[in-house]
């Protein structure tokens, strides 16, 4: 009998490394981790003036819940924000915080799907910080800051 208990303890060992390893590659409980950031695209986070005098903004949003860049300064007038989602899994959207600001703008993106982008356009008149948030995931810190200079 000797034998055929050190066969079963033997086996009951094996089963559970091979338990234990199967649990592991499954992920158990435990959150994946987001995936590396990109490097922001060219032109990302860099607000300039078109041809027709309204400024444009690219920020760029993925799979690592962040804005790139997460503030960014614009003067007074039309604003044109395209908003490129590089994310391989993530869906984003963007909206300017209702009063959270010196005034309220209406424009905001509602649903961004992986790999797609959308711009919007609005006015600033009043200087000062204009929060936004992307709604999904600001419990994981997902905001940023647009500022009004004065």
């Amino acid at each position: 009998m000797t034998g055929n208990l050190r066969a079963r303890s033997a086996t009951l060992g094996t089963t559970a490394v091979v338990a234990v390893g199967v649990l592991t590659a499954c992920g158990g409980d435990a959150p994946a981790a987001p995936a590396a950031a990109p490097t922001p695209g060219p032109g990302v986070g860099v607000v300039t003036t078109a041809a027709d005098g309204v400024q444009e903004i690219t920020i760029q949003t993925q799979d690592d819940y962040t804005f790139v860049p997460d503030t960014f300064t614009v003067a007074p007038g039309r604003v044109r924000l395209t908003l490129l989602n590089v994310a391989r899994d993530m869906t984003h959207n963007l909206e300017f915080d209702e009063g959270e600001g010196p005034e309220e703008i209406g424009a905001g993106i509602d649903f961004l799907g992986p790999e797609d982008e959308e711009t919007i356009e609005f006015e600033v008149t009043a200087p000062g910080d204009h929060s936004f948030t992307c709604t999904f995931h600001v419990q994981l810190g997902q905001v940023g800051t647009m500022t009004v200079s004065g």
